[in-house]
């Protein structure tokens, strides 16, 4: 069996179903998909059963290792909210510098007033029809202000704990978690499939969310392609 290298593995968890998905980055094709529904809500035993069944199939069929997973989660303990800040500033020509350090800011005011909440996906709100101009329309033109806003998708911390052990079991790290209602938002008559959706989010498709890094990942230019924020 060819072995596959380059690949993206989904696990999605709701209360009434859990789905796993692999994705193969080079070919661009689905590699293994596979779905359980119950009634039940999210209970350890049902997942990792789901696990045990799914993850030694996919390892044999790419003949890899999974080392780390995007888990997508969809439950009512999924908080949402907007924090805004305005900043006056002087000069024009940095812009993008009080533009990130704003962001910074944000980020840093949601960590400290909910300690207990992991950040999921930090978006811009942007009111601007041409979506590519969102810098500008955020920019005050009046009273040379900053005035930026920023919604916040996060999941509790003592349920990323959870998973994180019991993917650990597994020798998976979660090296993501996605919002499933935010994905959703995504959806249109074209395209309603949610692990491709997940899969072009990941990689940029909302050029107004804040991607969350890890410091170990080499650090890159702020505005390549998206915002890189290090958490």
């Amino acid at each position: 069996m060819t072995q596959v290298t380059n690949f993206e593995t989904f696990l999605f968890i709701s209360k009434n179903k859990y789905q796993i998905f692999v994705y193969d980055k080079d070919n661009l094709k689905n590699l293994y998909i596979e779905e359980i529904k119950f009634n039940d809500g999210i209970e350890l035993d049902n997942l990792s059963n789901f696990l045990d069944e799914n993850i030694y199939k996919i390892e044999k069929n790419i003949n890899n290792f999974i080392r780390n997973i995007i888990l997508i989660i969809e439950d009512d303990k999924v908080l949402e909210l907007g924090i805004s800040i305005k900043k006056k500033y002087y000069e024009k020509h940095i812009y993008q510098k009080y533009l990130e350090s704003s962001l910074v800011e944000l980020k840093e005011v949601f960590k400290e007033n909910y300690q207990d909440q992991t950040i999921m996906h930090m978006i811009i709100v942007n009111n601007d029809k041409n979506e590519n101009n969102f810098q500008l329309n955020n920019l005050n033109n009046n009273d040379d202000c900053l005035f930026l806003e920023v919604n916040f998708i996060s999941i509790p911390n003592n349920l990323t704990f959870y998973f994180d052990k019991l993917l650990e079991n597994y020798q998976i790290k979660i090296k993501r978690y996605m919002s499933g209602n935010y994905i959703k938002s995504y959806f249109d008559k074209d395209e309603t499939d949610l692990f491709m959706i997940a899969y072009k989010l990941n990689n940029g498709l909302n050029i107004n969310e804040v991607q969350l890094v890890s410091k170990s990942i080499e650090k890159k230019g702020f505005f390549e392609k998206f915002f890189q924020l290090f958490s």
